[in-house]
């Protein structure tokens, strides 16, 4: 799988797509080209469970658009609610533990002190939930296949998965490791949207891989990518 991934953005015409990339990349601060950016690694995510083994091009800006804000919606909210249900959950507790006072108090207030610990555990649920989201809305076309758990459950519960989202961290280390590198000099920090942009479509790739493995909804969604190539 990683052999995979990071073969896959080099793969056929990739010079003017690293290009299209990067360069979109040092615009970031524009936001526009951040959802195009976005955009494009949800295409890459279709069309990975479509079977495509070359990445796709840089076309079709509206729709690139429209899928980088979609996936950018689904993404907060899979991290904000979570988070802020979180919060108000200690919030409450350590507030009723200040209020009852006495021993229960104590233990109430300790319990909230225990889960306030346990927000690592919550940042690792978005980390691990939020790539499968973001494939099942690229594969249906559908923001509410982001949240749809028979489709998601398959894949959220193999091993296949679990891998695919661990492995990425070594991508991202090396790209971190050579991001650093390139930093020293003037010319090679303008490199390092384009080292980013190769890295975050290498784990796209590998995210589409696992959940086209493991997905029993795989075919509508083949189905609904080939009817819109032949529309």
């Amino acid at each position: 799988m990683i052999e995979d991934g990071l073969s896959y953005p080099v793969r056929g015409d990739w010079v003017g797509r690293m290009v299209v990339g990067g360069v979109l990349g040092l615009l970031s601060v524009l936001v526009i080209p951040t959802f195009l950016v976005f955009g494009y690694l949800v295409r890459v995510l279709e069309r990975t469970v479509a079977g495509d083994d070359e990445p796709p091009e840089f076309d079709d800006w509206g729709d690139l658009v429209a899928k980088g804000v979609v996936g950018t919606l689904i993404a907060l909210a899979y991290s904000v609610v979570p988070v802020v249900l979180y919060v108000v959950l200690v919030t409450v507790v350590a507030g009723i533990g200040s209020g009852v006072g006495g021993d229960l108090g104590a233990l109430i207030g300790v319990t909230g002190a225990l889960l306030a610990l346990a927000f690592l555990p919550v940042l690792l649920f978005v980390y691990y939930a939020v790539p499968a989201a973001l494939t099942a809305y690229a594969v249906r076309g559908r923001a509410g296949a982001a949240f749809d758990v028979d489709l998601l459950k398959p894949t959220l519960f193999s091993a296949d998965y679990l891998f695919a989202v661990l492995a990425p961290i070594l991508v991202a280390i090396g790209v971190f490791v050579v991001s650093v590198v390139l930093l020293v000099t003037v010319v090679g920090s303008v490199l390092v949207p384009f080292v980013q942009f190769y890295g975050q479509v290498a784990v796209f790739r590998m995210f589409g891989a696992a959940f086209a493995d493991r997905t029993d909804g795989i075919d509508a969604g083949r189905e609904s990518v080939g009817d819109a190539a032949t529309a």
